[in-house]
């Protein structure tokens, strides 16, 4: 956790919440029920082929993974900048649990199909209809994940006269909500795509999702130019 935490100070934010929070401890136990709920099986397999169905699962697993991965570690930056345990931040932060866990299942089977197509096998679903339904139901979860994260940093800029930001942390709290709505508008965008396609062509809204690359690298390349800019002596 040290080596976390003097990475996110590179960038001029005080760390507030240095020392774990019952919210920080409360967090973690969700994140890691979620990544339980996610593992491939429980139980030894017994013979070749159900070792070799089991290793199937390994991608979709290891996908998932990695999507829980870096929704935490957005939880724990934030956690860290700000350090807030007041009655709306414990809110936002109940509701971005709950999408967390009820998603996990949507989430698992979607990359598990995605994984079975590429395999050949493409009979998860028994009508055109099912595969909208599934891209809506993830792209309703995938915007309100970023949309709470959203909420959260709207709610430490609400409070921004009592945590005494500085200007470098006053940027860095609206260029993170600029970031996040930004991620919450692919997976509405994605949500469009399946709603107004025609059947049989709904599973194409996932391409929507490959606009987070060059979204990620433009809004990284904007804020380190701001940041130079503020940390530059005027003369």
């Amino acid at each position: 956790m040290q080596a976390l935490n003097e990475h996110l100070a590179k960038d001029g934010f005080r760390l507030r919440g240095t020392a774990m929070s019952r919210i920080d401890g409360f967090s973690d136990v969700v994140f890691g029920f979620a990544i339980t709920l996610l593992v491939v099986s429980l139980e030894v397999p017994h013979t070749f082929e159900e070792l070799n169905r089991s290793l199937r699962g390994f991608i979709p697993f290891a996908i998932c993974f990695v999507i829980l991965i870096l929704v935490w570690y957005s939880h724990y930056k934030f956690f860290r900048r700000y350090h807030l345990n007041d009655s709306g931040t414990i809110a936002i932060n109940a509701l971005l649990l709950f999408v967390v866990l009820f998603y996990v299942y949507p989430l698992k089977f979607l990359f598990s199909v995605l994984t079975a197509g590429v395999l050949g096998d493409s009979g998860a679903f028994g009508t055109s209809a099912q595969m909208r339904e599934l891209m809506v139901l993830y792209g309703v979860g995938f915007a309100s994940v970023y949309l709470l994260f959203t909420a959260l940093y709207w709610n430490a800029w609400r409070q921004r006269l009592t945590l005494t930001l500085n200007p470098t942390e006053l940027f860095l709290t609206r260029s993170s909500m600029i970031e996040y709505t930004a991620m919450a508008s692919v997976g509405v965008l994605s949500i469009a795509v399946a709603t107004l396609t025609p059947h049989g062509y709904s599973g194409t809204a996932g391409f929507a999702y490959m606009l987070l690359v060059p979204i990620g690298q433009l809004h990284g390349r904007w804020e380190s130019r701001k940041l130079k800019r503020l940390h530059t002596p005027h003369r």
